[in-house]
């Protein structure tokens, strides 16, 4: 066994491991692996070990790597902050983007021809400069989504802060989820949970978790 394959096998152990503890079935969960900066290579491999959920927050690497492995039928997941001139770009590839922030973006990605999953990023800190529409214009943000053709909404996604406790934070996001119910009832996937806090995540009710080094291990330095 590969060292990736280690990694990777030990990661599906801890998930169903969290699913069970959690109460939840692990095959509800769905890992996507971010591979940034990461090789080709290692993206084919992880195909050939039965993953098909890939995250990339750079859209110039992401689009390289989508045309070049376009013959493994990959979900390709857009996971980082994104500016709305490369907005239709980045709808050309990816099957998700976890990012939506604000209205300026949604009206970017708008499309009258093809539907593109999304999830509204919540800002868990009091830092305006992290990606994340506040709590506060959540659900304005929801409806302007849920308006326009072209996107839609599975849920909502967070960074948990480094100052907070993962699980309370997760607990927060679960909070909102809830709050938007109403508008968008079945808007209810959450994107959280890292490398280092997706079990808090699992037993908060993440349906999509953000994995990178855990798998991937330590990060090349970027070309």
């Amino acid at each position: 066994m590969s060292e990736l394959a280690a990694r990777l096998s030990a990661v599906r152990e801890r998930i169903a491991d969290a699913a069970d503890a959690a109460g939840r079935d692990a095959h509800d969960i769905t890992t996507v692996v971010v591979t940034k900066f990461q090789p080709v290579s290692l993206i084919r491999e992880l195909a050939s070990l039965g993953v098909r959920d890939i995250g990339e927050n750079r859209h110039q690497e992401a689009q390289a790597k989508a045309r070049e492995l376009a013959d493994l039928g990959l979900d390709w997941h857009f996971v980082g902050q994104l500016q709305g001139k490369k907005a239709r770009q980045v709808r050309a590839y990816a099957s998700v983007i976890h990012s939506v922030d604000r209205t300026s973006l949604v009206d970017a990605l708008r499309s009258d021809e093809a539907s593109v999953d999304c999830f509204v990023q919540v800002n868990l800190t009091d830092d305006p400069g992290r990606g994340g529409v506040d709590p506060e214009g959540l659900e304005d943000l929801v409806e302007h989504v849920l308006r326009t053709p072209g996107l839609r909404l599975l849920g909502l996604m967070a960074v948990a802060p480094l100052d907070e406790d993962a699980r309370a934070a997760f607990a927060r996001v679960r909070g909102l989820s809830d709050r938007i119910r109403p508008l968008a009832p079945e808007a209810t996937a959450l994107s959280m949970g890292m490398s280092h806090d997706y079990r808090d995540a699992i037993l908060e009710g993440a349906t999509h978790l953000r994995i990178g080094t855990a798998i991937t291990g330590n990060r090349p330095a970027p070309g």
